[in-house]
């Protein structure tokens, strides 16, 4: 494999971009994993491989699955320590990188558990979210103008649920619902407020889509408007609201009991 050694190196510089900046991935329509955990979870992904960085040092620690990352990948370059600590986005570099393209896989609406998730921005929760919709076995995900998937906090937050879920973001949600809504799906909007049906109460076994708000504002008004019903998690402490990720936790925890 060739080797890459110095720090202006063009590779070096477009695969930082990707790290740091949302445009460069959707103008280049790529995203970087980093670390050996994410790095390996994208061989049993549907993703394609642009390319691999990787350490002489990675390659003999994790030699096995590096040789599969490799020959998955169009291209393939050692680099330098250094380059691998200008790169990383973590406290303690593993010397591996691979830049994939974004997916361009339709989610396919064929199964009965869906969530929505409506403005969320917290890179930690979308990616708690994300993971936790994998492990309870939600069929999909909806997203509308919420923070990229493929930040490398969500990423990490995700432990590569991103790779293997079903997502799909849509340019108007309220349209989208409806024709949910249409073919039969029930449409709940989680909001704090007390006077809003309890989550605990309603009847989950047909199909069914759930709305998680913004951390801020929760779900919009015009979502709000289309839904069969208002829910809301009961709480007996003083807290006035949930986090995001946990109240999205709950809610699939019922929807899937």
């Amino acid at each position: 494999m060739e080797e890459i050694t110095g720090k202006n190196n063009r590779i070096i510089k477009d695969t930082k971009k990707l790290f740091s900046s949302s445009k460069a991935r959707r103008e280049n329509n790529s995203f970087v994993l980093e670390g050996a955990r994410l790095c390996f979870d994208v061989l049993n992904s549907f993703y394609k491989v642009n390319y691999v960085l990787i350490t002489e040092n990675a390659y003999n620690k994790y030699r096995s699955n590096a040789r599969l990352l490799i020959e998955r990948a169009d291209d393939a370059y050692f680099i330098s320590e250094d380059n691998a600590q200008r790169l990383s986005d973590t406290v303690a570099c593993q010397g591996i990188f691979a830049v994939c393209s974004m997916s361009d896989e339709v989610l396919q609406i064929n199964g009965k558990k869906y969530i929505a998730l409506d403005n969320v921005q917290d890179p930690s929760n979308m990616g708690n979210i994300i993971r936790t919709a994998e492990a309870l076995g939600i069929d999909g995900i909806i997203i509308f103008n919420c923070c990229d998937i493929y930040n490398p906090k969500v990423l990490r937050a995700s432990m590569g649920s991103v790779l293997r879920c079903g997502i799909v973001d849509v340019d108007n949600l309220e349209d989208y619902l409806i024709n949910m809504k249409d073919d039969g799906f029930a449409i709940y909007s989680t909001v704090p407020d007390s006077k809003a049906k309890k989550i605990t109460e309603i009847d989950f076994s047909e199909k069914t889509v759930c709305v998680i708000g913004n951390e801020a504002n929760g779900v919009e008004e015009n979502i709000k408007n289309i839904s069969n019903s208002l829910i809301t998690i009961p709480m007996m402490g003083r807290a006035e609201s949930l986090n995001a990720a946990t109240a999205a936790a709950l809610t699939m925890w019922e929807m899937l009991r």
